[in-house]
C-alpha cells in the first residue's frame, strides 16, 4: 500500500474520530436534557459547591447521575462563581444552559406580599423566614438591635412593626437579613417622604404612634374620607384623655381578625391592647398599615366629634356625634340592622 493512501486513511480515520468526538461532546454537553416536567427549580444555598448543585440537579431529575455536569462545571469556572438562589430548569435546556444560568446569576425572583392580613411581627417573621433562605432567628435577631432599628429607621424594638410598608417585594431567595431590611428600609423612606415628616411634625405625635392610629383607623373602614372622620375623632378622644374605646383593638386582643360584632365578653381581656380598658394608644399597630390610612391621620377632618357607628345600612359609612344620648340612637339603629340581617 502505497505512502499516500496510508495517509488519506490516516486523515479520514482521524476525521472519523473527530466527528465522533464532536458529536459525542455535543450530546453531552449541548443537546436539550428531558425530563419529566415542564420545568422545575433548584434551590442553591449560601456555601454550596459544585457537588451540592450536582446532586441537587440529580435530586430533582434533571440529570441521572452528576459526572459529566462536574466535569464541565469545573471546565467552565462554575466553582468561583456559584451564585446562591433559587433557579427555574426548563425542560429542554442543556447542561452547558444551565451552567451559565448558574455562573451569570440569572436567578428567579421571590416575590413577598405584605399586607393588614399580616398582624404583627410574629407572623412577619414566620411569613417571611418561609419564603426565603433565612431563618426565623436572623430576623429576631435584627429586630431585637436597638442601634440598627434606630440609625434605620427611627425605631425601637418596642415598635419595630411600625417599619413594615405593605406591598409586594421582589428579591433574591439567598438575599441576607441586612440586605431585606435595606429593601424595607427604601421602601419605608418612600411613604415617609419630607411632606408627610412635616405633616407628622405638626401633628404632635410621633411616627410610630401615628402608625398604631393609622392601623386602628384602617380597621375601622377601607374609605378615605371616613378614615379622615374617624382618625378625628380618636384624636379628639385622645386630647380629651377618654378611653379610645376602638372595636379593632380588641379583635386584634382576642385574635377575632374577621368578626362581625364585638360583644361585651370581648371587653374583658387584660390586654394592653384593650383600649375599652387602658387609656391611650395601644403598644403597636394592630396590622400592616397602607398610605391612605396614614394620610387619613395626617390629614384627619377637624369637627368636635367623640363619637362614631356605622349606618344601619351598612355602607362602610358612619353616624358621628358629639354627645352620647345622640350616638346611642345611631348605635340602636345599628345593631337592630345588624339583627335584621343576622349578622353575629
Amino acid at each position: 500500500m502505497g505512502k499516500k493512501k496510508l495517509i488519506r486513511i490516516f486523515m479520514l480515520l482521524l476525521l472519523t474520530a473527530i466527528l465522533f468526538a464532536g458529536y459525542w461532546g455535543y450530546t453531552k454537553f449541548f443537546s436539550p436534557i428531558k425530563f419529566n416536567k415542564g420545568f422545575t427549580y433548584i434551590y442553591i444555598e449560601t456555601g454550596d459547591n459544585l457537588d451540592n448543585i450536582a446532586d441537587e440537579l440529580t435530586e430533582e431529575e434533571v440529570l441521572k447521575d452528576g459526572k459529566t455536569f462536574l466535569w464541565l462545571a469545573e471546565k467552565m469556572e462554575l466553582g468561583s462563581n456559584i451564585h446562591p438562589g433559587k433557579y427555574r430548569i426548563s425542560n429542554g435546556m442543556s447542561i452547558r444552559q444551565i451552567i451559565n444560568l448558574i455562573k451569570y446569576d440569572k436567578q428567579e425572583k421571590i416575590k413577598l406580599t405584605y399586607n393588614s392580613q399580616i398582624h404583627d411581627l410574629e407572623e412577619f417573621i414566620v411569613y417571611t423566614a418561609d419564603k426565603l433562605e433565612m431563618n426565623e432567628s436572623e430576623i429576631e435577631e435584627y429586630l431585637s438591635d436597638e442601634k440598627k432599628l434606630k440609625d434605620n429607621f427611627g425605631l425601637d424594638p418596642d415598635n419595630a412593626f411600625a417599619l413594615i410598608t405593605p406591598g409586594t417585594y421582589e428579591m433574591g431567595w439567598a438575599i441576607s437579613v441586612d440586605e431585606l431590611f435595606d429593601i424595607l428600609k427604601k421602601r419605608f423612606n418612600e411613604v415617609w417622604n419630607s411632606n408627610r415628616l412635616k405633616k407628622a411634625n405638626n401633628t404632635g405625635y410621633e411616627i410610630p404612634e401615628i402608625i398604631v392610629l393609622a392601623s386602628i383607623v384602617q380597621g375601622e373602614s377601607g374609605i378615605a374620607s371616613e378614615q379622615q372622620k374617624i382618625a378625628g375623632v380618636y384624636i379628639n378622644r385622645l386630647k380629651k384623655g377618654m378611653l379610645l374605646q376602638a372595636d379593632p383593638t380588641l379583635k386584634f386582643a382576642n385574635k377575632k381578625w374577621d368578626a362581625a360584632r364585638v360583644y361585651d365578653a370581648d371587653k374583658e381581656i387584660n390586654s394592653p391592647y384593650n383600649t375599652y380598658k387602658f387609656k391611650g394608644l395601644p403598644p403597636g399597630p394592630i396590622s400592616l398599615v397602607y398610605s391612605q390610612s396614614i394620610d387619613a391621620v395626617l390629614n384627619s377632618s377637624k369637627h368636635n366629634c367623640i363619637y362614631f357607628c356605622a349606618k344601619p345600612e351598612l355602607n362602610g359609612y358612619s353616624d358621628f356625634s358629639s354627645n352620647y344620648e345622640q350616638h346611642m340612637r345611631y348605635a340602636a339603629a345599628y345593631q337592630r340592622a345588624m339583627n335584621k340581617k343576622g349578622i353575629k
